[in-house]
């Protein structure tokens, strides 16, 4: 025991002289660690191509794609991403929409889960591109197909979570609901919709994340604006710069969005007691 205890000391001292650093300060250094390894893949990929190691007309270096992007002015670059963000929320809202309707009804209904489960399961296996022609030959070439393949991107992920998190709570929390004479809505307002909150929230940010992907799919079906159009017209004209410009335009909007939900879960999820790094604490 007293072995022990000494060996715990030099430790005990060595947290006493930690750097002591506000939460706030801590947070912002610990998030933009994150900015730290796509700097140095940047770097590296403007060495390497300046170096003559990668062709320039395959993979054109970091600063040649930002002088394309710089090139499209303020008002043409934002004529395409705000075409593309546009389309991403009108899908999503509709896509994760239905689900949590469909995902919720499933969860509380065994016979639904019998009856509709089977067949979504199925359809989720669809690839993407395979809607494409059968949705133009449904709804043409206006924006009704390219809103409907991104509202079908985002539907999947968001029923798994509703659906999953329903089923997946806690049967003693039901049990204790049931001893407190809870009816069927206050069960599933004060105890059902609580505790599958968190796997809701993660099904709604896949939900986002495949929006975008799906995104990309429909602005192949005749599309003027975008970041789509701007991936197949580089692809045309032999422009790699332009391909990785909208590339690095989905990175962007992708990881902003994400961010967006990810501050939306804390702040809906703020109750949990959930493990965080030991890094972190202080």
């Amino acid at each position: 025991m007293n072995s022990q205890a000494g060996s715990l000391q030099p430790a005990r001292a060595l947290s006493r002289w930690r750097p002591r650093l506000p939460q706030q300060l801590r947070a912002i250094l610990t998030r933009a660690q994150g900015v730290l390894l796509p700097a140095l893949l940047l770097l590296g990929l403007e060495a390497v191509v300046r170096a003559g190691w990668v062709p320039a007309h395959l993979l054109p270096p970091p600063t040649e794609v930002l002088r394309t992007l710089v090139g499209m002015g303020p008002q043409g670059l934002w004529s395409h991403v705000q075409a593309s963000s546009v389309r991403v929320l009108l899908g999503f809202a509709l896509g994760a929409g239905a689900a949590a309707f469909v995902g919720a009804w499933v969860g509380l209904s065994a016979r639904a889960r019998a009856l509709i489960d089977p067949s979504v399961q199925a359809l989720r296996a669809i690839p993407s591109l395979a809607w494409v022609p059968l949705l133009l030959l449904w709804l043409g070439i206006d924006e009704a197909p390219k809103l409907t393949l991104i509202a079908i991107g985002a539907f999947f992920p968001v029923y798994m979570g509703v659906a999953s998190g329903i089923r997946d709570v806690d049967r003693k929390l039901v049990e204790v609901g049931e001893m407190a004479g809870l009816g069927r809505l206050d069960m599933v307002r004060r105890v059902l919709l609580p505790a599958s909150m968190p796997a809701v929230m993660t099904g709604l940010r896949n939900g986002l994340s495949l929006a975008w992907m799906f995104m990309v799919a429909a602005e192949l079906i005749a599309a003027t604006q975008g970041l789509g159009y701007l991936l197949t017209d580089g692809r045309e004209t032999g422009r790699a710069d332009l391909v990785l410009a909208a590339i690095l335009l989905l990175a962007l909007l992708g990881k902003t969005s994400d961010s967006a939900m990810a501050w939306l879960e804390r702040r809906t999820l703020h109750w949990r007691d959930t493990f965080d790094a030991l890094e972190s604490r202080p």
